[in-house]
């Protein structure tokens, strides 16, 4: 892969965690002893039943968002650390390169196309 090319995928995958911590940052707080682990911040209770119920629910379904988010910043961050140790862009499944178009698609891609529709 051209070093120019590399350098805009490592900034696209940079911006994109950036992106998602702040997200994540939004409803949820890094866990102190789990490095890369969230946790959804559970509502304090001071209003009404009614409006507690409506703090539970959200809760709740914010729960599914932060373990899909935690997963893509995971990708993300296993990319990053590829990059730095010259193994970006190779298939984690076959060890060919994973083509330049699908990495521009989706930069963290740990597959190459034909391994990814494998699965």
């Amino acid at each position: 892969m051209k070093k120019d090319s590399l350098l805009k995928l490592k900034l696209k995958l940079t911006k994109e965690k950036k992106d998602l911590e702040k997200v994540l940052s939004s409803f949820a707080k890094k866990d102190k002893k789990l490095p890369d682990d969230w946790d959804t911040k559970f509502p304090q209770f001071n209003g009404s039943l009614e409006e507690s119920a409506d703090e539970v629910e959200e809760f709740t379904n914010l729960l599914p968002l932060e373990a899909k988010l935690e997963l893509q910043l995971l990708d993300v961050k296993r990319a990053l650390k590829k990059v730095e140790m010259d193994s970006y862009g190779l298939c984690e499944k076959c060890g060919k390169k994973i083509s330049e178009k699908r990495l521009k698609v989706l930069p963290e891609a740990k597959f190459c196309s034909r391994c990814a529709n494998l699965l």
